[in-house]
């Protein structure tokens, strides 16, 4: 008894010195929260929220299209409500609510306490809400979007939609995918690094896996978007033709950017719910996921695939024939992976004994709804039915199918299984069989009908109809089955308010599941763990565990990193390989620096809207200094003795090893940047090939006189920023590198700047509006290399450098030498591309 009495008051002791670390301050501190759980909570609930407004936004819809002639809702509302519509549910709630659900549940599913980068994990939720609240500002406003939420051109450029409302589209939709692309690279960085000790990479729970392919598409898919988006507001606001087929430019341009991103989202959607679907399975089962390996490779190769469909949204622009029958062939290709999971999931229950909670009700309810989606999304998938269905309410249907299937019911199951772990509550599933079946109904009974409307020829994006065509009993079936499925949502939330309200309290798992994030306390606390599991050869996965057992012995300290120390937000960073303990990753403090950096960043998207371009480059300059001032609390000024983790087990500070998380997040961020590049190639090789004046009679010709020079002067700077990393590992001082660095820099700048100004008029043909594009980001990054030179100057002279402590230096050294390459890159492109 005197013992047990003595882990409880250890237990106790361990649980108030933790929480005094890592908690956030209460009131307006809670605006510098940083903490993964919290975050993670107010992007659900955010996207929530948002989900709510975009069904509205749907029923409005479907109510003017009830009955043929309707004068509910005049042209110009109806385009801003449907384009709404689908840019909410897109940009606004799926991806971040993916997001929200991966940033909660990731650390405590792997065994650590945070994410990689939690600043960044704040940074981007703030992006999303001001980027949110742009756009729906701008719909209450009745200036919303309004061309669609694809934006086609040319219908989007400045002749044609002469207001602001696509602009806070491109410029609302690019500030969101900040907090985006922010997200994949924490989530990448989080599951190779930061995982409980013999979490080796074959021994991840699946979900992991799930969440690893999705962020790296993100990383991949979403610059395209970005680079879209830029260069149409380029054209908006200063004029230039990337997209003006009069002046050498070509509006398919936008598609392929568009769908480059546009495809992959789709399944960027599905696969986080795929993953949910993979764990609560096996606990309603009863029985491990039957052919875990094969479930891996299925969902790789899915993510693979996922890049080679984007032409099958535009098979009627006048696509060659070779190139139709490969993306027919590759569309149709995606589907014996997707099925690969399916069969896996059928497998479980059938060799499992299982028993059918609510959740299991939904999951169900997601099978049918998701396997009809996907038989139609084959038709699509056949040129001679696309060309007969697109652009039809056949389309429509599928689309819905496919991700309330393949998402939406999946999120539901999700939340049903995993609210008790934040709330600490159980359901009492008062209404949740009424609302899954008005829900199910109602979703049937609306786009079900659809496809009839479809294959009878009603268009999309009309918002009215001639009598005469005979489309009015679907369309009214259509509408009063979509106020049902609205009813079926209001009991949902009703049921969800009665378990935050009513619910019954328990202490640990109460579904009898086998993965690490119920062995956490429920609502857990903030550090996850008070000590980090180990993933032992005897439970193999992490989705083979006896989280009953394994709580009580790391809520009592028996694990890695069991204390607390120096009042510092520890977890371990891991080989990416093996599991083996690396370092201990101190992470940063609650902090208002994510908060002020996204508001900043606002004003600078507010600024470009408002076309006070002049007055954006002080937010601009604003926001480069507070990432700067992330720096200030970062590493150490002297050299620190590897820490205890263990009993006989000691690990180095992270800033001390070669490779913590911020270089892995740095080879990321210029994977996402060489991507963009290379779409911006993509774009200008695809302009020369199809414009039939390229270049213009008058084109650019770059001179070679600056250009070489200015290749020159960016090699010099990469060589500069390695010698001066070496100098530091030998000890020697830095300025004259760091210095001669940031000249180069400046040289191959001006230069750079230089040329530009010789283009002559960039909005006179797409040749010399591409030239512009290349040089000018070309240039930024040279700007961007002096301030990493300046950066590591300064971290040089406030003594956080040091041979121990070169990873500052290491992460510009990266930068200078992508920087060079981009540089080198552009200057031959565009020679190439200026010559006659």
């Amino acid at each position: 008894m005197d013992e047990g009495n003595t882990r409880a008051r250890s237990s106790i002791r361990l649980h108030k010195e933790l929480s005094a670390i890592w908690d956030t301050p209460p009131g307006w501190g809670r605006l510098a929260a940083v903490n993964h759980t919290t975050i993670g909570k107010r992007f659900m609930l955010t996207a929530f929220v948002l989900f709510l407004i975009g069904g509205l936004l749907g029923m409005l819809i479907r109510a003017q299209l009830a009955t043929s002639g309707s004068a509910f809702i005049g042209a110009p509302i109806y385009n801003q409500i449907f384009t709404m519509h689908g840019t909410i549910m897109m940009f606004l709630f799926a991806i971040p609510m993916f997001e929200g659900f991966a940033i909660y549940l990731l650390p405590k599913m792997l065994g650590a306490r945070d994410m990689a980068f939690p600043r960044l994990t704040a940074y981007g939720y703030w992006c999303y809400l001001f980027g949110g609240s742009i756009l729906i500002v701008a719909l209450l406003a009745g200036v919303a979007p309004n061309g669609g939420w694809f934006l086609y051109t040319p219908l989007n450029s400045q002749p044609y939609s002469p207001g602001i409302n696509a602009d806070i589209w491109l410029l609302g939709i690019t500030f969101v995918e900040i907090s985006a692309l922010s997200a994949a690279i924490e989530i990448i960085v989080s599951i190779l690094r930061l995982r409980a000790p013999g979490m080796s990479i074959e021994r991840m729970p699946i979900m992991a896996w799930y969440l690893l392919v999705t962020a790296f598409m993100m990383l991949f898919g979403f610059p395209p978007l970005i680079l879209g988006s830029i260069l149409l507001e380029l054209e908006r606001a200063f004029d230039l033709p990337f997209f003006d087929p009069t002046r050498g430019g070509d509006s398919l341009l936008w598609q392929h950017l568009f769908w480059l991103f546009g495809h992959p989202e789709v399944y960027i959607i599905f696969l986080p719910a795929a993953g949910a679907v993979s764990m609560m399975i096996p606990t309603f089962a009863r029985h491990e996921l039957v052919g875990y390996r094969s479930v891996i490779l299925a969902v790789m190769a899915v993510g693979f695939l996922s890049f080679g469909l984007w032409v099958h949204h535009m098979f009627t622009v006048g696509i060659p024939h070779l190139a139709l029958a490969f993306f027919s062939a590759a569309s149709g290709l995606v589907a014996i992976p997707t099925a690969v999971q399916l069969f896996s999931w059928i497998a479980t229950i059938a060799q499992g004994r299982p028993r059918f909670d609510v959740p299991m009700l939904y999951l169900g309810g997601a099978f049918v709804v998701f396997i009809l989606g996907g038989l139609t999304g084959v038709m699509l998938a056949m040129v001679p039915f696309n060309f007969q269905a697109h652009d039809t309410h056949f389309v429509v249907a599928h689309l819905h199918y496919v991700l309330v299937g393949g998402f939406v019911f999946p999120l539901l199951a999700a939340t049903y299984y995993w609210l008790p772990h934040i709330t600490g509550r159980m359901a009492r599933h008062s209404v949740s069989v009424p609302a899954f079946w008005l829900l199910f109904g109602g979703f049937n009974l609306t786009f079900f009908i659809m496809h009839l409307t479809g294959l009878l020829g009603m268009p999309r994006r009309v918002w009215t109809y001639p009598e005469a065509a005979g489309w009015d009993i679907f369309n009214l079936i259509s509408s009063v089955g979509s106020f049902v499925m609205a009813a079926g949502f209001a009991l949902f939330a009703v049921d969800i308010f009665l378990q935050l309200r009513f619910g019954e309290r328990f202490r640990r798992n109460p579904w009898r599941a086998r993965t690490l994030e119920w062995a956490t306390p429920t609502p857990p606390p903030s550090y996850a763990f008070a000590s980090l599991p180990v993933i032992s050869d005897r439970a193999y996965r992490a989705d083979r565990l006896d989280p009953d057992r394994i709580g009580p012995e790391l809520a009592a300290g028996r694990g890695y990193l069991g204390a607390a120390r120096n009042g510092w937000m520890e977890t371990l960073g891991v080989d990416i390989a093996s599991g083996e303990p690396r370092e201990v990753v101190i992470l940063p403090r609650p902090t208002y620096l994510p908060l002020f950096t996204a508001l900043a960043t606002g004003a600078f998207v507010l600024c470009l809207l408002f076309k006070a371009y002049a007055l954006s480059i002080v937010p601009l300059l604003v926001v480069l200094g507070l990432f700067l001032a992330w720096t200030v609390s970062s590493g150490s000024r002297r050299d620190l003795e590897d820490l205890p983790i263990a009993p006989g087990k000691t690990a180095p500070p992270h800033w001390q090893v070669e490779r913590p998380p911020s270089w892995w997040a740095m080879s990321f961020t210029l994977t996402a940047d060489g991507v963009f590049f290379a779409s911006l190639l993509f774009g200008v090789l695809f302009l020369r090939v199809v414009s039939p004046d390229w270049p213009a009679s008058q084109g650019p010709m770059l001179d070679l006189r600056l250009a070489l020079p200015a290749i020159a002067a960016a090699g010099l700077a990469a060589l500069a920023g390695r010698h001066a990393v070496r100098r530091l590992l030998s000890g020697r001082p830095l300025p004259v590198a760091l210095v001669a660095c940031a000249g180069a820099h400046l040289a191959a700048m001006a230069l750079l700047v230089a040329m530009i100004a010789g283009l002559g008029d960039p909005t006179a043909h797409a040749s010399r509006a591409t030239h512009f594009a290349l040089l000018a980001f070309a240039a930024l990054h040279a700007a961007l290399g002096m301030v990493f030179a300046a950066f590591g100057l300064w971290r040089d002279r406030s003594g956080f450098l040091s041979p121990a402590r070169s990873i500052d230096l290491r992460i510009g050294a990266m930068w200078h030498g992508a920087s060079a390459l981009v540089v080198t890159i552009a200057l031959l492109f565009a020679w190439i591309g200026s010559a006659p």
